[in-house]
């Protein structure tokens, strides 16, 4: 039994002064009688001293403490915690991302999370067990399902927040797996909603809790940083930023760039509340490093703001077009930077020396090794069969993908192109209703761009979007840029770093725990290191060879701290909090209806006395 109002208890005080009033003499009222002969008794008791006389035993006196105490006990409002079904399974999702390290509930919204999660395995009975699921960059189970608790507090209390950015949409996904084929199931979710990947989640028959934690939105943060040559001065740098303010006030902020720890420079800003404001540097750089944008501010959420990239320095881009006549591509490939660029008509596989080989409308025996190009080419190694398509219309294309950079395909027309399927491994870059266009991915260890029709069978070549896609294409495929992406990614992603047998045992230290490397023992032909939950620099060493790599949040949803009150599923449910508790058993209604039975019967047996 559980009281909802324990404090009720305090009423019992009163006790006390129930039994006081029958220790009281009752005062008597004065009468003239003819003689005392049979009065001794009651004026024996009348002339004693005390005001008090002997508690005797009295039957109303039993009655009324009876019904004060129940009358207490009422207000107290007593239950007894019951069950719908027989046992339960509840699957319990705590969102582990990177909003859940602001501080507007102190000392953290994880904090608060652990707390309602303990409160919730508090309420479990015997038959009842529990799964425990983090929701971050990986999702994975951190508890598989038990009754014990001291088994749940105890990976509660490992669980921590991390670095990444929010896979609510994962999680979902592995709890609504885990619960298929269970009966009384509960998935309870404990977020602040700061997510936007649920867009495509959709949830039919499934009995979903929602806890939404925290209380505001008060954050400033880094949700972009890019570097690029400066097109002007081939020995600086370009560092692009964005800043965002989830605040409700504007926020002066003074943002610094630093390259490897030594300030360069210092610009004071303004954001509105709501605003993103963009600012750019140009920086020198004379060897590979690590250029650092940080700023200070009051915010809840305080590792959004800073991030880190590592610059490399350019290498020239050698390329091999393989073709008998195209002038449009060869001078948009001649403009584009560190480009060094041979013509010939047909390939050798002696021309090992490229960084890309571009065929244009040419199809060797055997693919080159190199990163390529592939102009109107269909090897059968990639496409099972292929027919002509006339007039195709561009419906589609990525503008999000680095090939469409700045470029646009709206207006081109195309007189034919091969309709093909594409293979596994490529991902349509621009599409046609009824084929791909321009497919990009990587095949056997190289990245491939191919284009299934001429750009001279179209009108491309007269727009200022075809050089700039030519220019994009040649940094995507040099080697350069492959491990300049290598060296930056995003929290939570695996950092893929090629090993050499013959150079000892590889290790990799964290950011801020240079005394913990991690080592590796086994020697792969390359090391698949996915343990990047923190933000900062990883440094990898193997003998004499070093590395140094970046991780960075960069996510304008974890940025936008505000908690949520409802989340969006799909394109038109909504989830909103809500409270359940167990079923509860109040019985202070019986209690009363008990109260008022001794009240009658108290009330009965007083009138019978005095008739």
């Amino acid at each position: 039994m559980s009281f909802l109002y324990p404090t009720a208890f305090w009423f019992a005080l009163t006790l006390p002064v129930v039994v006081a009033c029958y220790l009281l003499k009752r005062r008597r009222k004065t009468e003239l009688v003819p003689a005392s002969l049979l009065w001794n008794r009651f004026l024996a008791e009348n002339q004693a001293n005390a005001p008090f006389q002997k508690l005797k035993r009295h039957t109303l006196l039993i009655l009324q403490l009876c019904m004060l105490l129940l009358a207490i006990l009422a207000l107290s409002a007593p239950f007894f915690r019951t069950h719908l079904f027989a046992s339960e399974m509840l699957i319990v999702l705590i969102d582990t991302s990177a909003s859940m390290q602001s501080t507007d509930v102190a000392p953290s919204r994880m904090h608060q999370a652990h707390e309602a999660v303990e409160e919730l395995i508090a309420t479990m009975d015997e038959n009842d067990q529990m799964m425990l699921i983090a929701a971050g960059n990986p999702t994975r189970v951190i508890q598989s399902a038990t009754s014990s608790h001291a088994d749940l507090r105890r990976a509660l209390k490992q669980l921590q927040s991390t670095d990444t950015a929010t896979r609510l949409s994962e999680g979902l996904k592995l709890a609504t797996t885990l619960a298929e084929g269970m009966d009384h199931v509960q998935i309870h979710l404990f977020t602040d909603g700061a997510v936007s990947d649920l867009t495509d989640t959709t949830l039919s028959g499934i009995d979903l809790v929602y806890h939404p934690l925290g209380t505001r939105g008060n954050n400033v943060g880094i949700v972009s940083m890019d570097i690029r040559p400066n097109p002007d001065d081939v020995s600086s740098r370009a560092i692009f930023t964005s800043i965002a303010n989830y605040s409700d006030a504007s926020k002066n902020l003074i943002l610094e760039l630093r390259f490897e720890d030594q300030l360069l420079e210092a610009r004071a800003m303004t954001i509105e509340a709501g605003a993103t404001s963009s600012i750019n540097f140009i920086a020198p750089q004379e060897r590979a490093g690590v250029f650092d944008v940080s700023f200070q501010s009051d915010d809840d959420l305080a590792m959004d703001n800073q991030a880190a990239k590592v610059s490399l320095m350019p290498q020239p881009i050698r390329v091999l077009l393989v073709t008998s006549g195209n002038r449009f591509l060869e001078r948009a490939i001649a403009s584009a930077p560190q480009v060094e660029l041979a013509v010939t008509s047909q390939w050798e596989p002696s021309a090992a020396e490229a960084d890309i080989v571009i065929l244009d409308d040419i199809e060797p025996e055997r693919l080159p090794d190199q990163n390529l190009m592939a102009i109107h080419v269909f090897p059968d190694a990639w496409f099972d069969g292929v027919k002509e398509i006339l007039n195709p219309a561009i419906v589609d294309w990525q503008s999000t993908h680095p090939l469409m950079r700045f470029s646009q395909m709206e207006g081109v027309s195309i007189a034919s192109t091969g309709g093909v399927v594409a293979p596994s491994w490529a991902m349509p870059v621009v599409e046609s209703a009824q084929s791909p266009l321009i497919l990009a991915g990587e095949d056997q260890g190289r990245r491939v761009v191919w284009l299934g029709f001429r750009p001279l069978d179209s009108t491309w070549p007269l727009r200022v979007s075809f050089p700039i896609f030519i220019q994009n294409a040649m940094q995507w495929l040099h080697p350069g840029e492959a491990y300049a992406e290598r060296s930056n990614i995003q929290t939570g992603e695996a950092l893929i770093i090629p090993l050499d047998a013959e150079t000892g045992s590889p290790e990799i230290l964290p950011p801020n725990q240079p005394w913990q490397p991690h080592q590796r023992e086994d020697m792969d032909r390359q090391w698949i290191y996915n343990e990047t939950f923190k933000q900062g620099i990883y440094r990898f060493r193997q003998g004499q060879r070093s590395e140094v790599f970046s991780t960075n949040l960069l996510d304008p949803s974890e940025s936008d701290n505000g908690p949520r009150e409802t989340l969006q599923l799909g394109n038109y449910a909504q989830m909103e909090p809500t409270r359940q508790e167990r079923a509860q058993l109040q019985s202070w209604r019986w209690i009363l209806l008990v109260a008022l039975g001794i009240l009658m019967l108290e009330w009965f047996i007083y009138h019978k006395r005095s008739a």
